[in-house]
């Protein structure tokens, strides 16, 4: 057939074939296929593959495509960014997918990054060390030789391991605080070394003070105080530090007025929340208000003692293991071995390192000192995060 009767011919029966109904459309087709040769069919699979294959990345606009990305899964998109070089493009720049992938895992997001491709890489960052966490994998152990006696008390500040009891310091007031056996706290010069003042009204041996200046208002501080927490076996009180040192106790708290419920040696306070563990359970305060705001039990495991706490993480341990536990769902989701170190009652023999991952990991803030005790040889054993596979 010559080409221009071809033409009116196809011109002619493609009319006929728009007015069919879609069946007849359908029985046509299939009558032409039950025709058509294998060159046909091969011309046939290789259009329709086009045809119903669309890539809707490619074809929709940028802002529609990040909408549908949205709805699935970290894990499902790095499969898809498989695909091809234009979709692993197109998914990788999808920085709110990303963003809330990486706070979905307990990690601290900077707005002000703007790099398109910055968050996948951080997600895949982030997925590593939870991983690590989750198979009790993200720690490594070291010591620190040279004491020649018992090392009964240790202290962690800015990056310096010191082997001090109860105590902290703030350089702005030129002013160190100590809590003490004879049940006291005493208030320091620091330049001077001279005894500013003594506190009195506890009835135990003072094992914890911290040093803060508070963050929010109430009826006894406002926002910038300088505020110091002292705690024994059975109070936390707190008292206002300035530079006229004021003695005079604000508040006292506790768990329970039962003396067989004790308070573990260890204390968080951030200037907005102060947490301490008992026999009870994890208690966290609002500090403006002083009131409860929640006690977190773990009835897997019985008296677990304060390391640290934070907006998204809590460090807690025991006799046996280091744990980490997700705040957001109050359970446990990574633990490290711990080897026989000694036990003070008194908390003084162990401590946290570096705390600011426990507001949220950031890819940098996980490394160096996690936890320190002293060991029966008079070592100190140290567990250091594990650096990035």
């Amino acid at each position: 057939m010559e080409r221009k009767d071809f033409e009116t011919w196809l011109d002619n029966i493609s009319v006929t074939f728009l007015s069919l109904t879609d069946l007849q459309k359908n029985e046509t087709l299939d009558h032409l296929i039950s025709l058509s040769g294998a060159v046909q069919l091969r011309h046939l699979s290789n259009n329709l593959e086009t045809l119903l294959k669309r890539d809707f990345l490619k074809l929709l606009p940028l802002e529609l495509s990040f909408y549908l990305l949205k709805w699935l899964d970290p894990q499902t998109l790095l499969t898809c960014c498989l695909v091809s070089k234009q979709w692993n493009k197109v998914i990788s720049a999808c920085t709110e997918v990303w963003q809330t992938a990486c706070k979905n895992l307990g990690w601290q997001i900077d707005d002000s990054v703007q790099d398109a491709l910055h968050w996948k890489k951080v997600y895949l960052k982030a997925i590593l060390r939870m991983k690590q966490l989750e198979d009790h994998e993200a720690f490594e152990t070291s010591s620190l030789i040279g004491h020649s006696a018992r090392v009964y008390a240790l202290y962690y500040k800015d990056g310096l391991l010191c082997t001090v009891f109860s105590v902290d310091y703030n350089d702005e007031l030129d002013v160190l605080v100590s809590g003490s056996a004879d049940f006291t706290v005493k208030v320091w010069a620091l330049s001077a070394g001279t005894c500013l003042n003594t506190l009195t009204g506890h009835t135990e041996w003072v094992t914890k003070v911290v040093l803060q200046k508070c963050k929010v208002k109430s009826l006894l501080h406002s926002p910038g105080d300088y505020i110091l927490l002292s705690a024994d076996k059975y109070e936390i009180k707190i008292w206002p530090i300035g530079r006229e040192i004021n003695c005079k106790c604000l508040k006292t708290l506790s768990v329970s007025e039962d003396r067989s419920i004790c308070l573990q040696p260890r204390l968080h306070f951030d200037g907005k929340y102060i947490v301490c563990s008992s026999a009870l359970g994890l208690y966290q305060w609002d500090f403006a208000s002083y009131d409860i705001l929640r006690v977190i039990k773990t009835p897997e495991i019985a008296n677990l003692a304060l390391l640290g706490f934070g907006d998204i993480f809590a460090l807690l341990f025991d006799n046996r293991y280091l744990y980490i536990m997700d705040l957001r769902t109050e359970s446990l989701i990574s633990r490290w071995p711990l080897p026989e170190y000694r036990k003070s009652k008194r908390g003084s023999s162990f401590l946290a390192g570096e705390a600011s991952w426990l507001n949220g990991l950031d890819g940098h803030n996980d490394t160096g000192l996690v936890f320190a005790t002293s060991m029966p040889d008079h070592s100190i054993h140290l567990v250091l995060w594990k650096e990035h596979g």
